[in-house]
């Protein structure tokens, strides 16, 4: 009990707010085989955005509700796209995701008797990987190219290139860098406001806290589709912009989906520029996970959007911080680990080993989703335009810096059992079909926190917001 409140008071005062008293935490023996307090961070982070959706419904004029969060139902989210079931073979997404099991995949010893991780990422990182390295995809021939290297130097060479790798560091290693240094003058999430506006007082009325307001998501993988997923079960209208030509893993997706509208708007063209600027004028929130600098070029960065739609939340997740030298890395759960030190902690000495669960990328996103909350409340009350900052790396130092329990935390693991997942686990049918996934881990009482749209692929709706019902 003591890491959850710990963890849900220092967001808390993230906020400006008191301790939330209307906080029930149901809290179990851990799920996840880790020395890391995952399941109590991830549980505080889901609770701490299910508060801030409290006040914005007694904005509304709705009453005060108790939020109830169990630790074991938030470690379950942490691997949530394990635990989809589809009815229809034809139908599901496949269940092969990235390039696990690849050559350039994985943890791998240097010249300079460090270890090194490399991330295939999509297929044209993974050939930039294999141009750097000068091999072939084959195992043999990626670990004696990596051994012929120093880890600093191969991971400057692999960064330069734009592809994905991290050396392991000590936490005292990532703490002493530069990057390291300039992450610790931030908060786990930033909330700042950038520009000038008229309050926007919630309606009265309305069947959930964010009931008529629009979320733009352009992001991929975990932690940003887990934002829009999250601020979808609060009752706002999310819908997924994707690029088609982009490429995507097909299980995270249906996994993030649920609650969302799905289009396609190609941004290299004029065409699809102008209707992404449509839609942003009638959104309330714009999240986004493109590397630093790729949507301000494109006229999409936080400023560009406030002075077009002033009042909006724009959203902004990424790897390794928003500020700093390595702001513009490819990041993903895998290298936050690695880099910060959680890997080297989690592992043996000199076995850098990763953790179970998608622990940074999932917990970032219910960070980010309760900073956009939080900017809602703000703009509600006091008007306003609000940047929303989080990052993998962020979020991996905040959870390392909650403790780190001795071994014997392992001995006290216990796997979720098959009757424990049932009773967290709801059923939709939409794009895939029917199935069965994880519902949303906060408790609110009534049907406050419920999706209202079933999970669908790509590209599935026209690049339009639905007429709202008032209108």
């Amino acid at each position: 009990m003591a890491t959850t409140q710990t963890a849900l008071a220092q967001l808390m005062a993230l906020a400006g707010r008191a301790q939330a008293a209307e906080v029930a935490f149901d809290v179990g023996p851990p799920a996840l085989a880790t020395r890391f307090a995952a399941d109590e961070a991830a549980a505080a982070a889901i609770a701490a955005g299910a508060v801030i959706a409290g006040d914005l419904w007694r904005l509304r004029g709705g009453g005060p509700r108790t939020v109830r969060v169990s630790t074991r139902e938030a470690a379950a989210g942490l691997i949530g796209f394990t635990l989809q079931r589809f009815a229809d073979p034809e139908r599901a997404p496949s269940m092969a995701y990235g390039h696990a099991g690849k050559a350039v995949n994985g943890f791998m010893p240097t010249r300079d008797g460090r270890s090194l991780y490399l991330h295939p990422s999509f297929p044209a990182s993974t050939a930039t990987l294999l141009r750097v390295l000068g091999c072939a995809d084959e195992r043999e021939a990626v670990l004696a190219a990596v051994a012929r290297r120093d880890a600093l130097d191969l991971e400057a060479a692999i960064a330069e290139a734009g592809a994905c790798a991290a050396m392991a560091r000590t936490p005292e290693e990532w703490d002493a860098s530069e990057q390291g240094r300039v992450m610790a003058t931030r908060p786990v999430v930033e909330i700042v406001r950038i520009g000038d506006s008229a309050p926007e007082p919630l309606p009265a009325g309305g069947e959930q806290p964010l009931t008529g307001l629009r979320a733009l998501d352009l992001t991929r993988v975990l932690a940003g589709p887990t934002c829009g997923r999250t601020l979808a079960q609060y009752g706002a209208e999310v819908m997924l912009v994707s690029g088609p030509q982009l490429p995507f893993v097909a299980p995270f997706v249906s996994d993030t989906s649920t609650g969302k509208l799905s289009t396609f708007i190609d941004l290299s063209t004029a065409d699809g520029r102008q209707r992404l600027r449509d839609l942003a004028r009638s959104a309330d929130v714009f999240t986004q996970g493109y590397r630093v600098g790729a949507l301000e070029r494109l006229g999409f960065g936080p400023i560009e959007l406030a002075a077009l739609r002033p009042g909006l939340i724009y959203t902004s997740l990424n790897g390794y911080g928003h500020e700093g030298p390595w702001r513009s890395r490819p990041g993903w759960e895998q290298l936050a680990q690695t880099a910060t030190g959680m890997a080297h902690l989690h592992g043996a000495p000199g076995r850098p080993e990763l953790q179970p669960g998608a622990v940074t990328d999932y917990t970032t996103g219910f960070l980010a989703a309760f900073g956009t909350l939080v900017a809602l409340h703000r703009r509600a009350l006091w008007g306003g335009s609000y940047l929303v900052r989080v990052s993998l790396a962020q979020t991996g130092t905040w959870l390392r810096g909650l403790g780190v329990a001795g071994p014997e935390r392992l001995g006290e693991v216990v796997p979720f059992n098959s009757d424990e997942l049932a009773g967290w686990m709801i059923t939709s049918e939409g794009g895939y079909g029917p199935m069965t996934h994880l519902r949303p881990a906060a408790r609110m009482g009534g049907e406050l926190v419920r999706w209202t749209r079933p999970s669908t692929p790509l590209g599935a709706h026209p690049p339009a917001w639905p007429d709202r019902p008032d209108a």
